[in-house]
């Protein structure tokens, strides 16, 4: 499974960052977790803010973050 984090480095970006690698650790998903700060790679999405979650390149999530809980269910919704 791929997770991309689609952000410029801003808080919120590095907020999803940290819960997506902690949902992920916490619960033993066999994931690379990506950064991605090109913004021409992150309008590709079609996101115009960030952050964005993407999982195997599904946008699943834009704009703000996530709880923990939604993380997780996205994960498992789209592996």
């Amino acid at each position: 499974m791929i997770i991309k984090i689609l952000g410029s480095g801003c808080k919120r970006c590095e907020k999803l960052h940290k819960k997506v690698t902690e949902v992920v650790i916490s619960n033993k998903i066999y994931a690379e977790i990506i950064k991605v700060d090109d913004i021409k790679e992150i309008a590709k999405y079609g996101i115009l803010m960030t952050p964005g979650l993407v999982i195997n390149e599904k946008l699943v999530y834009s704009i703000n973050v996530p709880s923990e809980k939604d993380i997780l269910k996205y994960i498992k919704q789209n592996s």
